[in-house]
Parts: structure tokens; C-alpha cells; sequence
């Protein structure tokens, strides 16, 4: 590739990156006057998920012959990180919507379009490989329950995770020797649905569960999104696996809620004066002390995970390959920014005081999402052992790198 052509391909790309920077703030602008009302409903409203489709967020990971944006994982990230600052469960759906469409790049292009190509088009999945599909002819019959289908509400189609059997009953052996699974996609009109999401935080994203039963899928429906052979896409981000995107859009959407709640502390000491206290927040040396400490832990967490986000996807970019040295810097990094992001907001809400508790103020909102966070795969602990028994020459099992 000539360098006249590189450079006119790298200017395209920060075209549409700043277009896609410049609609994620948009649209966080309307998740904040919605707020109130996603919380309440435990959904993405009608008007914020067009506002979303307007935008085009949902098909930022689709590849181009879908008219996707196949935005660079950096850019991705701070995208997450913008909608979460405005609404967390707006941000945790898009994430989840993301890793989902590039689902895409792995299937034959003519399937694909009906999946992906209508305008309000999004694909969202459940957890875990729980569902059972049982060979026959032109497809699967596929038959499970799924749970944590984050998005569900507003996705056209669902995904089931399903291990696969042959007509016969018997397991359809798979590489590294695991049985096979693979990931049948359907309309969202065919599936039953649980009213299964009552809980603490990221309530407006309707992760909720959902069976079907005997469900027929066709082949050309069905993907393995971590088999390199079915990829149809070979561009970049496509290079990358599920777990590593997800990991890197939920550590965005962790330090997203963190940046908002210190800009709320930060409005907050503007104003407050503590009941029966000798000074302002504003005056308090012990509230600036803090401030400051939380502004550099925040900003160390971020500029180490954007560090290694970028640093990788500069890599592969280059070589067309994703090490497993890089697949663990990713996972170290994102781990260690979810952590500290809900260390961050834990400090912001204890500084807030007695404000923090009222239910028309941020604070315990970004309190109660931020744990919803740190609760998910992405943010375990072990994940520090994974990566260390991964430095240390130690056997670990890849499907958490």
C-alpha cells in the first residue's frame, strides 16, 4: 500500500472517529434527561434507543459491507465511556450490542444482511454456553434458557450459546477437546421471555432471561465467533475476540460512571456546606485533598487501560495478529480500571455525605451501578491470577484472556 493511500485511510478513520465521538456526546445529552425514566422502566425508552439508532452506535463494530463504521477498539472505548458518564445502563446495552454485531464478520454475507441490515437492527445474547442444539437436516433444533441478555428489550434478534449434538444424541466433539458449541441466532419474536430483572444497579438494562424450546435454526444462522476459519471479515477489529472487546467496553463504561461521579463531587463541593461543619467543601482541605487523590486515581486507571488498548490494537493493526502476551496486558488493564473505578465512586459517595443517599441526586445511582459492574466477569479477581500464572509460564485457560 502506497503511502499517499495509508494516509489517506488514516485521515478517513479519525473522520469517522471524531463523527462517532461527536454522536456519543450527542446522544449523552438526551440519556441524561432520560435518566430518571430508564431507571424507572428498567428499559431503554423508544426516543433514547432512536436517538441511539440515529446515531448510529449500534453499528459501529458492523463491518462495512453492512455499512458498519468497524470503528477502531480505542475509539470504541471512549465512546462506552461517554455514554456511560450520562447513563450507565444505556452504556452496558451498547457494549453488549457491539460485541454481539460482530458476530457478522463471522457469518456468510447473505444471513448476515438479514440479521444486521435493517436500521433498528440489534443482536443481544445471554451468558454461558446453556442452551443444546441438536443436529438435522438444513440446520439445529435448538432448545435452552439463557440469562443476562443484556439489551433484550430493544434487540431484534437474540442469541443462544448452545453445545452441539448429533441426531443421535451423541456430543459433537470440538477442539482442545471440548464438546462443540456454537451461537444459533433468532428472531426476537420467537423466544419466551422472563420478567427476571429486579435488581440493584444497571436496572435500565433489562438484562433478563429467555427460552426457547425445539426452536429450528438454520445452519447459515449459527457462528462460532472464536473459530479464526468462519471469520468472513478480515479486517482488524475482527481480529479481536469476544472477551477482549467486552472487556474492553466494560472497563470503559466502569470509568465512564467514575467520571461522572467525581464531576458530580466536583459540583457538589462548589455549592455544599455540611451541617454544623467549620467551612464549605470548597474550603475544606481535607474535601480538596481528596479530590485531587481521586481525580489522579481515576485518571492513572484510564490512561493505563487506554494505554494498552491502544498500544495492542496499534500492534495488531500492523501485523494482523493478536498475541497472547497482548490478550493479557488487556485483561490486566481492564480488570485493574473496573476496580478502581468502583473504588473511586465508593470514595465519592462517602464524601458526598448524607446528600449521596437522596434518590433525585447521582451519587447513589452511580454508586449502586457501578457494583452491578464490578459483579461481572470482566471485573473478578482471579482474573489478577489468570494474568499472573500467565506471566509466571503457568497452563491457564485462554477463554478468560
Amino acid at each position: 500500500m502506497s503511502s499517499k493511500m495509508t494516509e489517506s485511510r488514516s485521515e478517513a478513520g479519525r473522520k469517522l472517529a471524531g463523527e462517532a465521538l461527536d454522536n456519543a456526546r450527542a446522544v449523552a445529552a438526551v440519556l441524561r434527561g432520560a435518566a430518571d425514566q430508564i431507571e424507572a422502566g428498567r428499559a431503554l425508552p423508544p426516543d433514547v434507543v432512536a436517538a441511539m439508532h440515529d446515531a448510529q452506535l449500534f453499528r459501529l463494530t458492523l463491518p462495512r459491507r453492512h455499512g458498519g463504521a468497524e470503528l477502531p477498539l480505542p475509539q470504541l472505548t471512549q465512546v462506552a465511556e461517554i455514554i456511560a458518564g450520562a447513563d450507565a445502563s444505556a452504556a452496558w446495552c451498547l457494549g453488549q450490542a457491539s460485541g454481539c454485531a460482530m458476530s457478522a464478520a463471522f457469518m456468510e454475507e447473505a444471513p448476515a444482511r438479514e440479521v444486521f441490515d435493517p436500521r433498528d437492527a440489534v443482536l443481544a445474547w445471554g451468558a454461558g454456553v446453556q442452551g443444546k442444539a441438536v443436529a438435522t437436516k438444513g440446520g439445529y433444533l435448538v432448545s435452552g434458557t439463557w440469562r443476562f441478555a443484556s439489551g433484550s428489550h430493544n434487540a431484534t434478534w437474540l442469541g443462544g450459546h448452545s453445545k452441539i449434538f448429533e441426531a443421535d444424541g451423541t456430543p459433537r466433539p470440538g477442539p482442545h477437546g471440548r464438546q462443540a458449541d456454537r451461537t444459533a441466532l433468532f428472531p426476537r419474536a420467537e423466544i419466551k421471555m422472563a420478567d427476571d430483572w429486579h435488581v440493584m444497579g444497571l436496572r435500565g438494562t433489562r438484562s433478563e432471561g429467555y427460552t426457547v424450546e425445539n426452536l429450528f435454526v438454520a445452519e447459515a444462522l449459527t457462528l462460532d465467533r472464536e473459530a479464526e476459519s468462519e471469520r468472513q471479515v478480515n479486517t482488524t477489529l475482527f481480529r479481536f475476540p469476544t472477551t477482549t472487546v467486552y472487556a474492553s467496553l466494560f472497563s470503559s463504561v466502569a470509568l465512564g460512571i467514575a467520571r461522572g461521579a467525581l464531576d458530580d463531587l466536583l459540583a457538589l463541593g462548589l455549592e455544599k456546606r455540611p451541617r454544623a461543619a467549620r467551612s464549605s467543601l470548597r474550603d475544606s482541605p481535607v474535601f480538596q485533598t481528596r479530590l485531587a487523590e481521586l481525580e489522579a486515581q481515576l485518571g492513572s486507571a484510564r490512561a493505563y487501560q487506554q494505554s494498552a488498548v491502544t498500544d495492542v490494537w496499534e500492534v495488531v493493526d500492523g501485523t494482523g495478529e493478536l498475541t497472547m502476551p497482548d490478550r493479557a496486558r488487556i485483561r490486566l488493564a481492564t480488570t485493574y480500571a473496573i476496580n478502581e473505578a468502583t473504588a473511586v465512586v465508593e470514595q465519592v459517595y462517602r464524601l458526598a455525605g448524607s446528600t449521596a443517599i437522596f434518590n433525585d441526586q447521582p451519587f447513589e445511582r452511580r454508586f449502586r451501578d457501578i457494583h452491578a459492574v464490578s459483579q461481572q466477569v470482566q471485573a473478578r479477581h482471579t482474573n489478577y491470577e489468570t494474568v499472573g500464572r500467565y506471566m509466571l509460564e503457568l497452563d491457564v485457560d485462554t477463554i478468560f484472556m
